[in-house]
């Protein structure tokens, strides 16, 4: 799909120490002097778009990774240079991702004076023996100084990250995060299941690790959506939820197949209605390494795409825009389906939308898998 302006995403692989739990593209032992290399690639890779007329972008996130490892300089370095090349919008959400472990003053200061105008934190429990088993470098100070730290500086636009089915953690104490978290006020909130993915330190000792029962977590899931909807956020997204008008701008870009651009290792595009991604291997991609997994989807795939994304929002979808897209109702051929998941109450068909409930976002994958 084109769109007038385009969103922007920047990964920044660099972390001081890899988490148990992560199967992002990420580097714990890359240098100062490399991450200066690394953001004179990302620069070169972005010039490849422009050919001529400049790309208008409203939409810019910095996603790791962690991107507050960069030094103020190396902020100033990249984010300028995207500004010369992208035709970026005064008014664009410009995010960055921080772990409050490596967040201070100065580099805080550098945002703000970047344009930098949302910061997400990530904070993923309250409790420091979670923190700890999650391997965060972290902990609940660092956090609270962080947060402070954006808000003393003028930030009004703040996410911060939590995750539920976590080792060691109980209803109890994940109901003390959310009760701490919402009585900061951000106006973001996302609220991830964790997922034990292969390659992984928690994959390796998965018999071994203390988690939460099945039922504890989709108990934890209910929990959140309760407790942040009577605190006044809206659940969007199946894993996000905002204040009214608050919802990440860059992401709905993503969940609605409008186009993007990704650069960096292993960041992908939609870009010219073909989808393509960056190899993740640091030294591919600092060689210039071509485009990995490059798809250019027929109409098929666009369908296919397009249900599954706009599913996983509140909003579902709009059966009048998916007939005009595609020339065929989405409903043709799914009646009976949709009908029992409707009559289960995980999904609700009204008002010309088709449209998880709260009980379709906790089993959306068995839903989606079935009607699409």
């Amino acid at each position: 799909m084109t769109t007038d302006a385009l969103g922007l995403y920047v990964h920044i692989p660099f972390c001081k120490s890899k988490c148990n739990y992560c199967d992002f593209c990420s580097y714990p032992s890359i240098g100062s002097s490399a991450r200066d290399g690394y953001i004179e690639r990302v620069i070169s890779e972005a010039r490849e778009y422009v050919k001529g007329e400049k790309i208008r972008v409203d939409t810019l996130y910095l996603g790791g990774g962690t991107p507050s490892l960069l030094s103020p300089a190396q902020a100033e370095r990249l984010l300028s240079s995207l500004s010369d090349i992208f035709d970026i919008s005064p008014l664009a959400e410009v995010t960055i991702e921080a772990n409050p472990g490596t967040v201070d003053g100065e580099k805080v200061l550098a945002y703000k004076s970047l344009g930098v105008n949302r910061i997400s934190l990530g904070l993923q429990s309250i409790h420091e023996n979670e923190l700890k088993i999650l391997g965060r470098i972290h902990t609940y100070d660092d956090f609270l100084s962080a947060y402070k730290l954006v808000r003393e500086h003028g930030f009004d636009n703040v996410s911060i990250d939590l995750m539920y089915g976590i080792p060691e953690q109980t209803k109890d104490s994940f109901r003390k995060t959310l009760d701490a978290v919402t009585a900061l006020e951000p106006e973001h909130i996302s609220a991830y299941g964790l997922i034990v993915e292969e390659g992984t330190p928690f994959y390796s000792m998965a018999k071994s690790l203390p988690l939460p029962s099945e039922d504890e977590e989709c108990d934890m899931y209910f929990m959140a959506a309760e407790v942040l909807r009577e605190r006044g956020y809206s659940h969007y997204e199946i894993s996000n939820y905002a204040r009214p008008g608050r919802q990440s701008r860059h992401n709905l870009k993503y969940w609605r197949d409008e186009e993007y651009i990704g650069l960096g290792a292993a960041a992908y595009s939609y870009f010219g209605g073909a989808r393509y991604g960056n190899p993740c291997s640091f030294d591919k991609y600092m060689s210039g390494a071509p485009y990995e997994n490059v798809d250019v989807p027929g109409r098929e795939g666009e369908m296919l795409e397009y249900a599954m994304m706009r599913l996983r929002l509140s909003e579902g979808i709009d059966l009048s825009d998916y007939k005009d897209r595609f020339g065929v109702a989405f409903e043709a051929g799914r009646e009976e389906k949709l009908s029992a998941y409707s009559k289960a109450g995980l999904l609700e068909c009204d008002r010309g939308r088709v449209r998880l409930t709260e009980r379709g976002f906790y089993l959306s994958n068995t839903v989606m898998a079935d009607i699409l």
